[in-house]
């Protein structure tokens, strides 16, 4: 179950409500459950209510030797630059509020962590005409979040971007580059990046993990995963993947940490994929910094000035292309 203390029992009630292959209404909502993409029975209550985790809607960002207080250099954090905009989002945070709805520059985006799959996703919230902005659901498909907008309370898989349930039903939202990456690269690359700042108006544990043990092999996953299991890799495998129309691959860390550097093709686009050292599991040990290395992966298009390069791992954690070293 989520870890957020419902204030009362008839919130407890209301997210505990079964969805049925029928269902027309459900109390607090006024999503339109007669369209949906999904069988409603496959989205389940993950334990709090309508945005009983609570969305930053109003985020503050302070500099980055500001942060350095209070953030150590194993921590994972999302980084997004828009239009020469650096911002970086540290987990620390998300893992308490799952979404941070943002505008940089001129775009404005979605910043959302699911801790039961730790999948770090940033959207463009345009839509058509209209802005959306999110909250969470408190329901879970797949074990993963279940978002909502507010202009149509639709309901969204934040996995895969994709409109489940309610107006916006099979629409699709528009992903954004936002690798997740250690503090310490993160800071060395951009120091003069903004940073979300702690002060988010919510009294919460920043820097705790409240998902203890979540991603090792003794995790309750199927508590709230209903679909067919798959044996090719372990429930809690990290992987990185890559979509190109209605193709797909993933690459599992467990691999990549062996070679470094893959290089692939996938629907024509050729792309490389690199992991490095130095990033730790926010969702191992009590304390986010202390958690266990596990790395972190960037994917690229490893065309350039019309030639199509071919990497390999090199020393001191860097990457080399094979056509000029």
């Amino acid at each position: 179950m989520n870890p957020i203390i419902l204030s009362s029992a008839l919130a407890l009630v209301a997210a505990a409500l079964p969805l049925t292959a029928h269902a027309q209404s459900v109390p607090g909502w006024r999503t339109d459950f007669s369209k949906h993409t999904v069988p409603l029975d496959e989205i389940v209550s993950g334990g709090p209510p309508k945005d009983g985790i609570p969305p930053i809607d109003r985020p503050k960002f302070v500099s980055v030797d500001q942060a350095d207080r209070w953030l150590k250099g194993r921590e994972p954090v999302v980084l997004l630059e828009i239009e020469d905009q650096v911002r970086i989002y540290p987990i620390q945070i998300l893992m308490w509020h799952e979404i941070v709805n943002d505008q940089v520059g001129q775009t404005p985006v979605s910043i959302t962590f699911c801790p039961l799959c730790n999948t770090a996703l940033a959207f463009d919230r345009r839509l058509d005409d209209t802005v959306l902005d999110f909250g969470t659901t408190g329901r879970l498909r797949h074990s993963d979040l279940v978002m909502y907008d507010r202009q149509t309370e639709s309901w969204w898989q934040q996995a895969s971007g994709e409109g489940i349930v309610g107006a916006y039903a099979g629409r699709m939202l528009t992903f954004v580059p936002a690798p997740l990456v250690s503090w310490s690269l993160a800071k060395g690359a951009h120091p003069d990046a903004r940073v979300l700042s702690r002060d988010t108006g919510h009294s919460r544990n920043y820097g705790r993990n409240p998902y203890r043990h979540y991603d090792s092999q003794r995790s309750p996953i199927k508590q709230f995963f209903r679909g067919r299991s798959d044996g090719r890799l372990p429930a809690m495998e990290r992987v990185v993947a890559f979509v190109q129309g209605d193709s797909s691959i993933a690459f599992p860390f467990s691999s990549l940490e062996k070679r470094r550097v893959a290089n692939e093709d996938l629907n024509g686009i050729p792309v490389a994929v690199f992991w490095a050292e130095g990033t730790a599991s926010a969702l191992d040990d009590q304390e986010i910094a202390q958690g266990r290395e596990v790395g972190a992966t960037g994917v690229f298009d490893r065309r350039l000035d019309g030639e199509t390069l071919t990497f390999e791992a090199a020393e001191s954690g860097l990457f080399k292309d094979r056509q000029t070293n």
